[in-house]
């Protein structure tokens, strides 16, 4: 096996093998030199709301770092309207806002607050938007992100992603002391759950199309297996532990059935399709090259895989049919690994190599199939869209270390999320 080739094999099967309570710090490497500007200002609250959570801040923190808008810092705000009445709209343009959010957070009980918010367009004096939310203390993480969702949709008109959530894989000290978890987080990295805890690999998590399950890889057994695992219950199950490799599981649109890489007796990689609920086993592939990382179309009727068939990984798509074959995307370069699908199927962001270095990459699958290489890392992979397809969610390496990193889809935008322990890797964004 040449040297490309075995990197690709070692890609597919451990990512970047290198926490879930540690809190991540949010660096904007690049931002969009268009941001729009916005003050969102502090919400009145009462005495004991005061002390739960501070809505506002959330909702600025959540559009600062979308790179979509430049939000007016704290210090720099000189009034703090609650209502679209109290705005002196005259000075807040003078300061150059083009949109202000104001609001209100009450306790309407024991464990129950309402929270009021309004956006208006500084320079028309309209107001764009007013909606109140309910919730109770354990869910204004929740409703804070949903403000900014809405505050979001509304200006930039894409369906904002703040409140969805995030898995990864979290590895925790060195060998022969090693400690690997499974983690579902808030979108931004805060509020992780350990989901799943090993002192073997885990790896591959993937989102059941409804959000409510995890599917990935175990090694606990000392031999890959797949499982899916309820996340409200933590009740989860082997659904494939055939003899060699179990790996790279992929929910079919529907949620009733996964694509799996397998290996046959003689250890080569093939696609299989595993209908959930008889156990029955479609194979989808015969090649004797490697065929791995599956990624459904959003139909239900294709799939899209990395194979080395012509004689270096390149990314390809078939058809479940019958008689179908695969048909070949990638053709620039000699290293395209790892597809994984845009929500509206518009485009194909995957593992591209440059100069040397593994970065993330688009291709454009409804023009010319032109390719365009979003990151500058030395190693970035296992790229995951947002369920908005605005922004891609990637495993990198900063200082030595595997983090968690973000680039808009047009690639103007990047931030990185670094954990202040462990290491990260194989980000998985879940629905909305």
């Amino acid at each position: 096996m040449n040297k490309k080739l075995t990197c690709f094999a070692v890609i597919a099967t451990l990512v970047l093998c290198r926490q879930a309570r540690a809190e991540f710090v949010v660096e904007i490497t690049r931002g969009q030199a268009e941001a729009i500007p916005i003050a969102v200002v502090p919400f009145s609250t009462a005495a004991d709301a005061a002390a739960s959570f501070d809505v506002a801040q959330l909702v600025s923190d959540d559009l600062a770092r979308s790179g979509r808008f430049k939000t007016m810092d704290r210090r720099d705000i000189f009034d703090e309207p609650h209502t679209g009445a109290a705005i002196a709209f005259d000075d807040w343009r003078r300061l150059n806002n083009d949109y202000i959010v104001v609001g209100q957070m009450s306790a309407e009980g024991p464990d129950h607050f309402n929270i009021v918010f309004e956006l208006y367009n500084v320079l028309t004096r309209q107001r764009l938007l007013g909606y109140q939310i309910g919730t109770n203390r354990a869910g204004l993480r929740l409703a804070s992100h949903q403000v900014a969702d809405m505050v979001f949709e509304k200006i930039i008109g894409v369906r904002g992603a703040f409140a969805t959530r995030i898995a990864y894989i979290s590895v925790l000290g060195s060998l022969p002391n090693k400690s690997y978890r499974l983690v579902v987080a808030d979108a931004d990295g805060e509020n992780p759950h350990v989901v799943m805890q090993s002192n073997e690999p885990l790896m591959s998590p993937a989102w059941s199309p409804d959000g409510l399950s995890l599917a990935y890889v175990s090694f606990e057994d000392r031999l890959p297996s797949v499982y899916v695992q309820t996340l409200k219950t933590g009740q989860r199950h082997r659904v494939s532990a055939r003899a060699g490799v179990n790996q790279a599981p992929a929910w079919s649109p529907d949620g009733k059935k996964l694509a799996l890489t397998l290996s046959t007796r003689d250890g080569n990689l093939d696609i299989y399709v595993l209908d959930l609920a008889t156990s029955a086993l479609t194979r989808i592939t015969d090649d004797p090259a490697i065929d791995t990382e599956p990624q459904w179309s959003k139909d239900g009727q294709s799939l899209y895989f990395t194979s080395d068939r012509a004689g270096g990984p390149q990314i390809y798509r078939i058809g479940l049919g019958k008689d179908d074959r695969p048909r070949r995307l990638t053709f620039q370069g000699n290293y395209n690994a790892r597809p994984r699908l845009s929500p509206d199927e518009s485009q194909l962001a995957f593992v591209t190599q440059e100069d040397g270095a593994y970065r993330i990459a688009t291709m454009d699958l409804h023009a010319r199939g032109d390719i365009q290489v979003l990151t500058k890392g030395r190693f970035d992979v296992s790229p995951s869209y947002a369920p908005n397809g605005a922004v891609i969610i990637y495993a990198t390496r900063d200082r030595g270390r595997g983090v968690l990193a973000l680039v808009s889809a047009d690639g103007r935008v990047q931030e990185r999320l670094a954990s202040s322990e462990g290491e990260l890797q194989e980000p998985a964004w879940g629905p909305f």
